[in-house]
């Protein structure tokens, strides 16, 4: 028996030594003989199974057949031993040291390099265990393929958060697939920035227009300015894009996106109370499934379900660093609204590639006008547009076409956008105010409201709008501007913020009247979120001050210009992504709705004007990662000075002031995924 162990070591020895140089010379033959050979071996052991491939080393397969025969190996463990001749020889003298047909110095010499491998090293590996050349010096791995480098710097192209031309069928590259057969495909940004303000009086991270209340707190900081120095890191923002398959045809696309940031409110927690100023809180930007059919190559229909940025005013927007308030107050315009948006597009194609296409949204009615009960607003939200009971409607039509054909250019587009909409007011029996004046031409009865309104009160107000919109990217430079007209805009955070007013006009005795209290005649609405006048008309009769819309327009001008392609910067490198974009913008509230909106010249605030200068300095040091400088001057004044005098100017700094600006500096990286 032990003769038998020694003369099948030597065998092996023997056998396995000699496997990488038949192999090699196996390489010479043709894959026919290679086949033939391993078929008389199989055919000759009939109890050894076939361990390689068809295209598998002939000789190793008819030594595992031998030790097959022999008892040394069973066939389970032959067949444990596939893989290349030269990963079966090194599998091969592991199973036979563990079974002890080898000794650990024949395993030593036979996977340990020799003075041979000097002479021959394509006969021994130089590492363990013997293996051929081409396995212990295998071909690197693939590396994932590289986008070509840009052969042009590319023009300035404006942001466009409304999609136009329809999705493709299976044209998303996806980063997951779901069981469902769903795709999904992430990006989002990590953006960060410090900030100093010349004055920041509401202590916001974010500007605001200067006179007005925010969160509580009154204008004017005290003795200084308020300058402040804020980091934030809640811009930081993530989505995905999903993709459905349709096996009814393939003309249809089935698309959605669901996307969040953290500019949200600051928890307000037991545990992050200390911390608050570093809790934000998740928030829904957009969320939306959205069908595309195709009915030929130039005709396309779609319907979009979810939120989305609305219709009307967003299909432009200005490109500046700071988006937290993204020229909130300031002219810039612009929504995100749950809506249901249809629309046919037309491709007319010619030389310039135009196309076309109207749409058309049902929007849920907001007004921004947040209930004075906070757990009423956290736990409904706004009530005044819901209530009107009718959507508001909206229309965009879109004309794209190429202006400059340029390499790296995008199209141009013309817009106009509309909105009308519906607003209203309640007040529950209780809630209508008591006249409780002595002077009987101002309250015949203290009930004299309560029983004219025995049943409580309700007033409403519209709301319009238009845009018109032009992008015109071209290679040297691109200009984005809108102008935007209409009334109540509060919730596109326009109209200087205002919404609504109480007309008192023609009311003859109401609360203004010289000896009344105004809390005689002023209801509060069941949101808390309205105060509504009562009075006298000439007849006597007790009447409810109707509401009018703050009227208001604006526009904005951006203009921007790729610097390094203006230089004629090389493509490739790190020169390549310098951009300075420009702009200007105002806000404008009607000076007569102002004043009226405010109750009384020498009541409330006047604020009516503001305007916002900016300068923003891009460099895109790659595809993903940029840094942003911008210097900014946001700037308020009140509605018309000269009708007043300094006694009714509102208070900043402890004195009267008829304007109030901020210079504002802001520098931070943004990266991308």
């Amino acid at each position: 028996m032990l003769n038998l162990k020694m003369w099948m070591s030597s065998l092996v020895v023997l056998a396995i030594t000699a496997v990488p140089v038949v192999a090699e010379n196996n390489n010479a033959k043709t894959a026919n003989e290679n086949a033939a050979a391993a078929t008389s071996a199989d055919a000759s052991n009939p109890a050894s199974p076939r361990l390689a491939s068809t295209t598998g080393d002939a000789n190793v397969t008819a030594l595992l057949g031998v030790l097959v025969s022999k008892g040394v190996l069973n066939a389970e463990e032959a067949k444990s031993l596939g893989g290349t001749p030269a990963q079966q020889s090194a599998r091969l003298l592991e199973l036979l040291r563990e079974k002890g047909i080898l000794s650990a110095a024949d395993y030593e010499a036979l996977t340990t390099p020799s003075a041979s491998a000097q002479v021959a090293p394509n006969l021994v590996a130089s590492t363990t265990p013997i293996l051929p050349a081409a396995v212990t010096n295998p071909a690197p791995e693939p590396q994932p393929t590289k986008p070509a480098p840009p052969k042009v710097i590319p023009a300035v192209a404006p942001l466009r958060v409304l999609q136009l031309e329809p999705s493709k069928p299976d044209g998303l590259v996806p980063d997951l697939k779901l069981g469902s057969g769903a795709r999904l495909k992430l990006y989002g940004m990590v953006k960060t920035s410090v900030i100093y303000d010349t004055s920041s009086p509401y202590g916001t991270d974010m500007p605001l227009p200067g006179f007005l209340t925010a969160s509580g707190t009154a204008f004017d900081p005290g003795p200084t300015s308020s300058p402040e120095f804020h980091a934030k890191a809640r811009f930081a923002r993530v989505g995905a894009n999903f993709e459905w398959p349709d096996v009814a045809g393939s003309n249809t696309a089935i698309t959605g996106k669901l996307e969040f940031d953290f500019e949200g409110n600051y928890s307000r927690a037991l545990n992050r109370n200390i911390s608050t100023i570093r809790s934000n809180m998740a928030s829904i930007r957009l969320a939306y499934g959205r069908v595309d059919h195709k009915f030929n190559d130039e005709t396309s229909v779609f319907a979009l379900f979810g939120q989305d940025w609305t219709p009307f005013g967003s299909s432009t927007l200005p490109n500046l660093f700071e988006t937290t308030g993204l020229g909130l107050g300031f002219g810039t315009l612009y929504e995100r609204a749950p809506q249901f948006r249809f629309g046919v597009g037309h491709k007319i194609g010619g030389s310039r590639n135009v196309f076309f296409q109207p749409e058309f949204a049902v929007v849920m009615p907001a007004y921004g006008n947040d209930p004075s009960n906070v757990a009423d607003q956290l736990g409904y939200g706004e009530k005044q547009g819901a209530d009107s009971g009718r959507p508001e409607v909206q229309a965009r039509i879109v004309t794209q076409w190429q202006l400059d054909k340029a390499p790296g250019v995008a199209p141009a587009q013309l817009i106009f956008s509309g909105v009308q909409g519906d607003r209203k007011v309640m007040l529950r029996s209780t809630d209508i105010p008591l006249c409780n004046n002595t002077n009987t031409e101002i309250c015949p009865s203290s009930t004299v409201f309560r029983a004219a309104f025995p049943h409580g009160a309700q007033t409403t107000s519209n709301r319009t709008g238009w845009t018109g919109e032009l992008q015109l990217p071209t290679r040297w430079v691109t200009v984005t501007t809108k102008y935007w007209s209409g009334s109540d805009l509060r919730f596109y955070f326009v109209g200087s913020l205002f919404s609504n007013y109480n007309d008192t006009a023609g009311l003859t005795k109401t609360c203004l009247n010289a000896e009344a209290a105004a809390a005689y005649c002023s209801g509060t609405s069941n949101d808390g979120g309205s105060s509504v006048l009562f009075g006298l008309n000439s007849s006597g009769a007790a009447v409810l001050a109707p509401q009018r819309p703050v009227r208001a327009n604006g526009a904005f001008i951006n203009v921007a210009f790729p610097l390094s392609r203006i230089f004629n910067a090389d493509a490739t490198g790190r020169n390549a992504g310098w951009q300075l974009h420009l702009h200007y913008a105002f806000d404008q509230a009607k000076t007569r709705d102002v004043l009226s909106a405010a109750g009384h010249p020498r009541l409330g605030n006047p604020r009516s004007k503001n305007d916002l200068a900016a300068a923003t300095l891009y460099w895109k040091m790659n595809s993903l990662v940029s840094f942003a400088l911008e210097e900014s001057m946001y700037r308020t004044r009140i509605a018309d000075p000269n009708l007043a005098d300094s006694g009714t100017f509102p208070i900043y700094r402890g004195v009267p002031a008829r304007q109030w600006h901020d210079i504002r500096s802001e520098f931070g990286p943004i990266f991308t995924f």
